[in-house]
Order: C-alpha cells, then sequence, then structure tokens
C-alpha cells in the first residue's frame, strides 16, 4: 500500500511541475509576443534649417488591440519651440492599433541640436523613440544658399598699449562725471521720454519709416554700426507696441518672433525678418561687423516687414 501510495504521489507531482513549467512558458511567450507587438517611431522632414524654418516631426506608435497607452509627452523640446500640433490619427486593425501625430517645430538658437527620445508608456514599461540631431544656422539672408554659422570674432592686436593707463584714468574720470549727472537727471530724463513717444502725432507705420530713414541717413561708418543695428531692432518693436499695444521692448528676438508669428506672414519674409534680428543681436551683442552691403540688406528687411505688418494688422 505504502508503495501505492507514493507512485500515486510521484505521478501528482510530476502532473503539478509540467501544468507550472506549461504556465511559465506560455506566461513568457505572451511577453514576448505583445512586446514584439508594440513599436514606436519618430521622423523628421529635414535635418538642416536656418532660423525660424519650420520642421515637420511626426511620432508613430503601434500597440495591440485592447491595450491602454500614455501617450508621448509633448511639453518641450530642448532649444526649439512648437509651432503647432496636429491631432493624434489613429488606424484599428484586427490585432493592433496605430497611432501618428505630426508637430510643426522651429528653432531660434544656432547650432547642432539633439531632439531626445520621446518616452511612450504602456502599464509600467516605456518604448523610447531614437533620437535625432538637427543642425540650426544662420544664412546670409537667402534659404537657398549653404548653411554656415556667424565666424568667430578675430581679435585685432592693440598697439596703443603703451597707453592704456591714460585711457583708463581718463574713463574713470568721464565714467564718474556721467555717474553724477545721471543721478542729477534721471528723473527729468524719465519724466521726458515718457512724454515725448506717446506724443508723435504720426501713425505708428509714418514714425517707424520716417525713423527708419533718419537711421539710413545717419549710416553705419565710423563705429556707428551698432548705434544702426539697435536703431532697426527698436524701430520694429516701437512699432509693434504702438500698433497692437502689446508688450514688445523687453522680450528677446525669439520670443519676439513668436508673437510676430501669430500675424501670418508669408514665410520667406518671416525667415528673413528672424534672420535680420539675429544679426542685430550679433552685432549689439558679439560684436559682429557685418559688410555694407548686410547692413543695407538688413534695414531694407526691417522697412518691408514693418509695412506687411501693417497691411496684415490693419486688415
Amino acid at each position: 500500500m505504502n508503495q501505492h501510495y507514493q507512485t500515486n504521489f510521484f505521478v501528482l507531482m510530476k502532473r503539478i511541475l509540467l501544468h507550472i513549467t506549461a504556465f511559465i512558458l506560455f506566461a513568457f511567450s505572451f511577453s514576448f509576443c505583445f512586446s514584439q507587438n508594440v513599436s514606436v517611431k519618430v521622423s523628421i522632414n529635414r535635418d538642416k534649417i536656418v532660423i525660424g524654418e519650420p520642421i515637420e516631426l511626426k511620432l508613430e506608435a503601434k500597440i495591440p488591440a485592447g491595450t491602454d497607452a500614455k501617450w508621448f509627452p509633448l511639453d518641450t523640446i530642448d532649444h526649439f519651440e512648437f509651432i503647432s500640433k496636429g491631432k493624434i490619427d489613429t488606424v484599428t486593425t484586427a490585432g493592433s492599433r496605430d497611432f501618428s501625430q505630426t508637430l510643426t517645430i522651429t528653432s531660434f538658437d544656432s547650432g547642432r541640436w539633439s531632439i531626445s527620445s520621446f518616452p511612450l508608456a504602456i502599464g509600467n514599461k516605456e518604448y523610447l523613440t531614437d533620437s535625432l540631431a538637427v543642425s540650426v544656422a544662420y544664412s546670409n539672408f537667402d534659404p537657398n544658399q549653404d548653411y554656415h554659422d556667424i565666424k568667430d570674432i578675430l581679435e585685432v592686436p592693440n598697439e596703443d598699449l603703451n597707453f592704456i593707463n591714460w585711457i583708463i584714468a581718463g574713463l574713470a574720470v568721464v565714467s564718474l562725471l556721467a555717474i553724477i549727472w545721471f543721478l542729477r537727471k534721471k528723473t527729468t530724463v524719465q519724466q521726458t521720454d515718457i512724454v515725448k513717444k506717446p506724443s508723435s502725432k504720426l501713425s505708428p507705420l509714418d514714425e517707424a519709416l520716417q525713423t527708419l530713414f533718419d537711421l539710413q541717413k545717419q549710416g553705419y561708418t565710423n563705429g556707428a554700426v551698432k548705434t544702426f543695428h539697435t536703431g532697426l531692432n527698436d524701430t520694429l518693436r516701437w512699432y509693434l507696441y504702438r500698433k497692437t499695444n502689446t508688450a514688445t521692448m523687453e522680450k528677446t528676438s525669439g520670443e519676439l518672433m513668436l508673437q510676430i508669428k501669430q500675424f501670418n506672414m508669408p514665410n520667406n519674409e518671416f525667415i528673413g525678418l528672424a534672420q535680420s534680428l539675429r544679426m542685430n543681436d550679433a552685432v549689439k551683442f558679439a560684436k559682429f561687423q557685418p559688410d555694407a552691403s548686410e547692413n543695407e540688406q538688413s534695414w531694407d528687411i526691417i522697412k518691408k516687414s514693418i509695412e506687411q505688418l501693417d497691411k496684415i494688422i490693419s486688415s
């Protein structure tokens, strides 16, 4: 009898082990097949742009039917701005669901940037897309030319180092006198500025054109190139402030271009304006020295952009 019980016990244990093994193999196969049925993909229509030029970024995902997934997070992308976000399209088949979404982005930062991987969450697991590299370059106003960044600043040897002590002393005296004068006149100057600008009887467009022609007469030679480009930038900002009654003077060039984007300027003119503002910043902050044709072209682009914006806003 004992031998009979032992035989039955071993048979029972063998059956239990077979069932456990089969269950483990089934679970592993199901997990493997499930992971094989999930795929994520990201693609862009171009990997080289000039500043302000749009990029179409497409996200795609394929998951098993009846599975819930948390869509890719689309809050921010480093060095890039969202222009528009398309709706999520869905196609359902017998065994899977296919999703896709097209985004339009751009960048106002020159350089080579990486668009990081996007995660798709299914349960406790994340599926990552590939990362993508995009080159953003400053162009000489012509999107059809080869892409190139602004050249580095070349240091010019100073041949007057023997007089540096005298120069420093002179600058110190001038700075001290300027501080004293500024502290005494600060209140008066601020009140004068506040009254002067709004008191113009010219329309925003006429005032902007008059300022531009005055800048053209003053020119950009004899060290006046920084004043010239600062004036171009400020004229555009003051025109928009008067025309739309929105803050513009304290915005960065990138923020200003995003504000102008809402007026739906023609794409080529929008890109040209973005490049012109980029040159203004390079002259003001990086000591970039454009040649005569670039200065004249920048003046012409600011003028035409203001005239174009006036037609759009007034219509």
